[in-house]
């Protein structure tokens, strides 16, 4: 069973025609966001750009909203969200952007209402740092990358 979480979302001016991010499938667990372009922005090859969704959330606390790539983009077009997962904080009410890269070898051009990322609803867990002078042994130690092998 699939739990749900109100989420309270204000749809701002320049998004007022599209519709609200939601689910393409039944068991999707991320929402498709949409580009709130007034018009198209060409994304050239290993360009980036913010792209604005046109929409602010209120994330509850202890919940964090993770902004993910779409894989049809990225495998289709290699353009991806470059700082990903992006970070929705719970006391965050601004606009939600989404930075789009482009890695493929040809431009891509980014229309009004097009899918552009994925958000992900994610439960949170702050570090309660506790000063140590010598951390607990393990098999691997400090061994770096690579350090286990292939």
């Amino acid at each position: 069973m699939i739990r749900t979480i109100p989420i309270h979302v204000k749809r701002l001016p320049h998004a007022a025609t599209l519709p609200l991010p939601s689910y393409a499938t039944v068991g999707a667990s991320g929402v498709d966001l949409l580009a709130a372009v007034e018009r198209d922005i060409v994304l050239y090859s290993y360009d980036r750009r913010v792209i604005p969704t046109g929409i602010a959330v209120a994330v509850p606390s202890g919940y964090e909203l993770q902004i993910r790539p779409r894989s049809g983009l990225a495998a289709k077009h290699g353009v991806t969200v470059i700082n990903t997962p992006g970070t929705i904080d719970a006391d965050y009410r601004g606009e939600i952007h989404v930075v789009l890269v482009n890695h493929g070898d040809t431009h891509f051009i980014i229309t009004r209402g097009m899918r552009i990322a994925q958000a992900v609803l994610c439960p949170i867990v702050q570090i309660d740092w506790q000063p140590v002078v010598e951390l607990p042994d393990t098999g691997r130690g400090g061994g770096g990358f690579g350090s286990t092998g292939v």
